[in-house]
């Protein structure tokens, strides 16, 4: 399936989705009297501007590079998944602040019962997103697309808070009006947690940070099973958003020609790009073997 029917697929999926959900657990939570039921759905409007974001992010990092982008749009992803994660955050300590300050005015007692239409809009919420996480992240896979991974663990990190509000407005039902408040809490921390790592994965990228010492050794040892390479020398990797960037030194015996050594680097180039769909570029500079190898030499 071409990317941009699929982009265009998830996003329509993910709005429609996420404003029907809303729609309903406001509903729910106004007319049940759930608190915690309330906030599960500004969390998931929260998920409607997510969803803008990430199709945003995906569009224009796949644009192709030109004079003032050199290197391509990659980077993009990144700064939508900072400004999804900040969304997430900010919704969060919202949610979070609310929750709290019902139970320390200890005015809990006197709020009303949750009605059942609030427990049953909790299991709703809780079965589509998670099911909005397995198909959004099948193809954020498929699609190399970090922004949209974000988006699937936002969707996830919905059903958990949905598991927060069901705990809750159970809780209260029982007798236990501390529950609804305490839920809205509890999906407090579970918001800030995604936030957390959403805005850590985004600001290494944008670091150029180093794809690890198992991912480079793969790497490696891919290099130096081809034809011509003696050695690898220097072998650095660094993430450029979604995609991955390679600095290789490989060493080459020192008397073939200027020509032979770069059909060997090519040679390298190429199939690193073929075997390793995520690196966008690879740099190679070509060493000489150390140690001067002629015929004569070889025959005494």
């Amino acid at each position: 399936m071409e990317e941009k029917i699929i982009v265009k697929k998830m996003t329509l999926v993910g709005i429609l989705g996420n404003v029907m959900l809303t729609a309903f657990k406001l509903f729910a939570g106004i007319i049940g009297r759930s608190g915690a039921m309330v906030s599960d759905a500004v969390h998931s409007l929260s998920d409607v501007f997510a969803t803008f974001i990430a199709f945003w992010g995906t569009i224009v990092s796949k644009r192709p590079a030109d004079t003032e982008h050199p290197y391509g749009h990659e980077r993009v992803e990144c700064v939508a998944s900072l400004i999804l994660g900040m969304i997430l955050f900010v919704t969060g300590l919202e949610i979070g602040k609310v929750g709290i300050q019902t139970i320390l005015s200890g005015k809990y007692e006197a709020m009303p019962v949750p009605g059942k239409i609030a427990l049953i809009a909790a299991i709703v919420s809780i079965v589509t997103k998670e099911a909005m996480f397995w198909y959004t992240r099948h193809y954020a896979k498929i699609l190399h697309s970090e922004v949209f991974l974000a988006d699937a663990w936002h969707h996830r990190s919905d059903a958990l808070s949905s598991v927060g509000s069901l705990i809750g407005i159970g809780g209260s039902m029982l007798g236990f009006h501390v529950m609804d408040s305490a839920a809205s809490v509890i999906i407090c921390f579970f918001i800030l947690k995604v936030a957390y790592d959403i805005l850590k994965d985004a600001i290494n990228k944008m670091m150029d940070t180093s794809c690890g010492e198992e991912y480079e050794q793969k790497i490696r040892d891919f290099v130096s099973e081809q034809e011509g390479v003696r050695a690898v020398d220097v072998l650095h990797s660094r993430m450029f958003g979604s995609r991955v960037y390679v600095d290789l030194e490989i060493e080459v015996d020192r008397n073939i020609t200027v020509g032979e050594g770069h059909d060997i680097a090519e040679n390298v180039h190429d199939r690193i790009e073929q075997n390793f769909e995520e690196i966008k570029h690879v740099m190679i500079h070509v060493n000489p073997t150390a140690e001067l190898v002629t015929g004569s030499l070889k025959d005494m």
